[in-house]
């Protein structure tokens, strides 16, 4: 399941705190804004959508015997802990219930 993603994962720069922790000057506001703030939020949310499909369609999907190997595992895996969880504690509560009736 491990193959390479075709391209490194780093940040762009954006929502980086400045140095000194201080919040950039004319930060968009809550409020409705001007009309030039307002655009550049929807070119933003462009943006944002861009990326997001851009990234999507970089993802490695896995393949169905990929997915059904590991929906299998994952099962098998909380079976086994799930016993081993419950056999313990069956132990320890025969083992405090030794050490309590004298």
């Amino acid at each position: 399941m491990n193959r390479p993603t075709g391209g490194g994962a780093g940040t762009t720069g954006r929502n980086v705190p400045r140095a000194g922790g201080t919040p950039r000057a004319g930060g968009p506001s809550r409020g409705g804004g001007t009309t030039a703030e307002r655009a550049v939020r929807q070119q933003n949310a462009e943006r944002f959508f861009q990326d997001l499909v851009s990234e999507m369609r970089r993802v490695t999907w896995p393949t169905r015997p990929e997915w059904v190997s590991a929906t299998v595992l994952t099962i098998g895996l909380v079976v086994v802990i799930g016993l081993y969880t419950y056999l313990a504690d069956e132990l320890f509560g025969f083992l405090f219930g030794l050490v309590t009736h004298h």
